[in-house]
Order: C-alpha cells, then structure tokens, then sequence
C-alpha cells in the first residue's frame, strides 16, 4: 500500500497536477467570459472552476493532506464527510445521510488528537477542506450572481464554519465524552445563530434546513424552527460516532437508542402532519411570473414595456372574486416614495385594479427616497449623485408596496439585505474603499431598512399578509415578526433567475416550506423566474410554475389566525445553545490555565 501511496502521490505527479490544473482553470474561466459576452449564463461551470481551484490548492500543500497512508486516510474520511453532506442537503434526494454527515470528520479528529502532538492545525485543515468542498457543491451558484463573492462566500463561510468544530475540539478534553454531543450542539447551534445576526450573514447551510423537502417528518418545527433538526442531526451523527467507537459491542440492543432518536421523531411528525387540518378563511390569490432573465434583459426593458407584460398576464388571470394579485421581487424600478399618491406607477396600477373592487395589488418594487436641503438623513445609507447645486441625495430600497381601492398606499422596505449586493458588509471599517467602489459602479451605501416588520392589512383591516422579499425568507424567527404583527399568510416576492437553472433556485423555494409549518401559515410565493407556488400550512407544495415559464397562476389559500409556540417563542433552542457556549467556553479556559 506505501508504494501505491507514494506512486499515485509522487511529486512528479504533484507537479503534473501543478502544470495542468490552472491550464484547465484558464479554459474554464475563458469559456465563462466567452459566455458572458454573448450574454449567455454559467449553469454549473462555476462549481467546475471552484472544484478545480481547490484541487490546485490541495496539490500546492499535498504534504499538510496526504504524504503517508495516515493522513491519505484523513484526506479520505474529510472528503467522505464532504460529499455526505452534500448528497444528505437539497436538492439532494439522500436527506437520511445527514444523520451520518459528521461522522467520517469526528473520527478524524478524534484519532489525531490522541495519537498526534499539537494537534490542532492537523485537525482544523481537514475540517477546512471539507466544508470548502461542502459550500463548493452545494452553494457553488452564488458564483452566477457574481464570480468574485461566490469565491468568497465559499472561503469565508468554510472558515465560520470550522471555528465551532475547532472549538469543540479544544473543549472536548476538559470534560467526560458523554458531553461531547452537548458541547458540539452548543457551539453548532450558537454559530448557526450568530451567522443569521450580522452583517456577512450567509445561514443557507444551517442544517435544520436539509429536511426542506420533506416537511412531513418535521412538523414538530412549529415548536423548535430549523434548530431542532440542527440538534436532531448533531445528536444522531454522535450516537453513531458513539458506534464507531465502540463496534466490537456492537449489538441491536446497544442500537435501539438511535433507533428511537431517529423514528420517534418522524413518527410524532407524521401524526401531526396527518391530523393537521388548514384553518382560516379562503381568500383567492393571483400569482404572476414574467420570466425575465435578470442579467441581460431585466433590468434593460423599459418599466412601460414591463407594466404591460404584467398587465398581459394579470389581465389573462383575474376574475371577480380574485382577493390579490402578487407580484415578484422588484417588478418596476424608480419609484419615488416622497409623495406615493402622485407616482404614475402607482395610478396605473391603480386603474389596473379598477375592475375589481376587491382586488388588492402586493408588487415588488425598486423604490428611493429624495432628500431635500436640510432635511435629517440617514448617514449610513444615503447616497450622493451630481455635483455642486445639482448635487442629489437620496436613499434607496427593495421594497414592496399594496394597492387597494379604497386605501392609501401600505409600504414595505425589505430590511435583511444580501451581502454585497444590498449592502457593503460593516463599511465604517472599509470607508478607504469608497473611491474603488465607486470606480467600479457600486456604492458603500447600501439599501435602507426599517426597525421592525410591518403587515399590509386589508380595507376592513380584519386579515393582513406579510410582505416576505427574497433572502428574508430563510430565516425563520424574522418571518415570526410579520405573524406576530397580524399578519394571517405570507407572500414571498422573489427573483430567482440570477442562479440559472441549478440547485440555488430549488433550495430557495423549499426553504419556504419551513417557514410555513414554523407559523402555520400558507404562503404565495411570486418569482420572476423560478418557481412561484402556493404552499399550504402543511408545508406541502399544492400548485407551481416551471422555471423558464411565463405564467399566471391562481390559487387559494387561508388565512390562519393562530399563533404557534415558535411564533412567540422563537428559537429558544439556540438561546440555550449560546448559553451552554458560554459556559464551556469559559469552563475550558478555567480548567486550561489550572492544567498549566
């Protein structure tokens, strides 16, 4: 076997992959800018280019991953941990392998901290290695937005992603191996909560979400939101390591543990899912999907030529007991928001809805706000154009808007913004870069927010629908906020076209299913391109378009006006989790310096 290793790792073969792999890399990212000027899109070339970046990477440091049979066997089990958390993730159909992800990378961290001394960089590499492989399979679409933050969303977020592993590991030595589980839990949980708090927050991978496409075994999410299949998923893969370790006892009865942790649950699920019966009144909905592509052609039609395609479709949909018409993610762009009511958009879409006195109209909107002389402005997101007297200041919004007959305009700003392409993550500390940025076409600026969530109520203000646009839809306690304030269904304004036709999109619209059985709340999903849907408060998919596909979709859903216990309690899971991080932390620092 060491002469095969040797052969198959020689360093004229290291140095043949050296030579090759960026002449590969070179030829893939020729035919992608090939692609772009013929304004064609990506698909999966980005995940090629990534995988190959990376491949170019491990054979750059082949002597940190896999000189000897050892570390061969290290490289091995971290990869295995890779892929298993990708086939186990959506839009992969082996959810069950999640229960077993983690399982090759604690096995190696566990033979080289008791076999190796210092182990702890021998460890953090292989945990590195393969969360990179990881984010590269199962997020590699970010890179069709925009190359540059996909290459960094994937290093940056591997990274996050080994600091609770790492931190586990230094812990673990401190306390007895059955708390190893519940230290692993609480630095897991705290890191997937925190990444949903700041300003880089990327939560796509939290692991609660991998259940997405079968909300059926996880109807008990309406008590613990996605981290209680975060801690479902820790718990098993430790009871499994637990196996590993211990295989020459290995007997059914030493099995029945993990087999009740992993069918109780469903079974619990699906009792739940069975007897769950839809509550609330029916209101009929009209969903649009355009189908622009956004690259090349969205944002290049003129708002006329936009206002009538929709006015085409709504037109071909609408009937007289139709109670809303739903429109994606930034449908028209430049509206004006100092004085609604004089807004030409928003007469015209008014005498769009004129027909129909009971129609209300929820559009996604690209929207700003003049600031006039001496008038308070918003310092961190205000942005200036022109010079001199004719210089402007004004703060812009991706935001969402409902118009009925007889009441005024209900406006919405979307408030948790996508990194980079909403918001210059913590600029006060990268304000040097605003002449670069502005040479470039962007702006430190970012989009405006607002506090707290607000809910468009109806006319006699008896139902209300929350305004849920794009990314805001992942995250499950923000979407309580809007439930809390009133609101009995939620509408998803999105625009999904930006990651052609990969994981990215499909990921996006599963994920809303959770949201439906954390609140009980049915939702009407509107994309430009995508999939637009009805989902039922079940978190089943009752009815949606194809992607590519130009529609009008109507549907019905109800209006649920029950509160669920995660509505009002929200992720408690992962307050105690925090809470238990603590602790260890500084248990572990404690015990450290006594030991010294």
């Amino acid at each position: 076997m060491g002469s095969k290793v040797e052969l198959i790792f020689s360093k004229k073969f290291t140095l043949g992959l050296l030579i090759l792999l960026p002449v590969l890399i070179g030829l893939v990212a020729y035919y992608m800018v090939w692609l772009s000027q013929e304004e064609r899109l990506w698909g999966y070339l980005p995940m090629l280019i990534y995988g190959l970046g990376w491949m170019f990477i491990l054979a750059l440091f082949s002597k940190f991953f896999y000189r000897d049979n050892k570390q061969l066997r290290y490289f091995g089990l971290s990869c295995l941990s890779s892929f298993l958390l990708y086939l186990g993730f959506p839009t992969m159909p082996f959810t069950i392998l999640m229960f077993v992800a983690f399982v090759p990378l604690l096995i190696v961290e566990s033979e080289i901290a008791k076999h190796e001394i210092k182990p702890f960089w021998k460890v953090w590499r292989y945990v590195y290695s393969s969360f990179v492989i990881w984010n590269i399979l199962s997020t590699f679409w970010v890179g069709n937005t925009s190359f540059a933050p996909g290459v960094f969303a994937v290093i940056v977020n591997s990274f996050l992603m080994s600091i609770p592993f790492m931190l586990f590991h230094v812990s673990k030595k401190y306390f007895s191996q059955k708390f190893e589980w519940l230290i692993f839990a609480a630095y897991w949980i705290s890191f997937e909560k925190l990444h949903q708090s700041w300003e880089l927050s990327w939560t796509w991978l939290t692991l609660g979400n991998s259940f997405c496409m079968i909300p059926s075994c996880v109807q008990w999410y309406e008590y613990t939101g996605v981290f209680g299949g975060t801690l479902w998923i820790i718990i098993l893969n430790f009871m499994l390591f637990k196996f590993y370790n211990n295989k020459s006892s290995l007997n059914l009865k030493s099995l029945f543990p993990s087999i009740a942790c992993l069918v109780i649950p469903i079974l619990a699920s699906l009792s739940l899912y069975f007897a769950y019966v839809e509550k609330g009144v029916e209101q009929e909905v009209l969903i649009l999907q355009p189908n622009y592509e956004p690259h090349y052609q969205k944002f290049k039609v003129p708002r006329n030529a936009q206002f009538k395609q929709f006015s085409k479709l709504a037109k071909a949909g609408l009937k007289e007991t139709t109670d809303y018409l739903l429109f994606p993610e930034t449908s028209f762009n430049r509206l004006r928001v100092n004085d609604l009511e004089k807004e030409g958009l928003i007469r015209k879409l008014r005498q769009l809805a004129a027909p129909y006195p009971k129609l209300k109209l929820v559009v996604g909107v690209n929207a700003h706000k003049i600031f006039e002389e001496g008038e308070e402005m918003p310092i961190q997101t205000i942005r200036e154009y022109g010079e001199g007297k004719k210089k402007i200041y004004l703060e812009a919004y991706n935001a969402a808007i409902q118009i009925s007959q007889k009441d005024s305009v209900s406006f919405y700003k979307k408030s948790i913004l996508v990194p980079g392409a909403e918001i210059f993550p913590y600029k006060n500390f990268f304000r040097f870069m605003k002449p670069l940025v502005d040479q470039l076409g962007g702006t430190l600026g970012g989009n405006g927010t607002q506090k707290s969530r607000s809910v468009f109520w109806n006319e006699n203000k008896e139902l209300a629908v929350a305004p849920v646009i794009c990314y805001e839809s992942i995250y499950g306690e923000y979407c309580t906020e809007y439930i809390r304030k009133g609101a009995n269904a939620i509408f998803i304004m999105t625009n999904d076209g930006w990651w052609d036709d990969t994981a990215g999109h499909k990921q996006h619209h599963h994920f809303a299913r959770l949201r439906a059985i954390e609140t009980r709340r049915a939702i009407a999903r509107s994309a430009n391109t995508g999939f637009s849907s009805f989902i039922n408060q079940r978190g089943d998919v009752v009815s949606k378009t194809g992607y590519e596909e130009e529609a009008a979709h109507l549907g019905t859903i109800k209006m649920n006006d029950e509160i669920t216990f995660y509505t009002l309690w929200g992720d408690m899971i992962a307050r105690i989790a925090f809470f238990a991080a603590i602790v260890f932390i500084l248990n572990s620092i404690v015990k450290g310096l006594m030991k010294k």
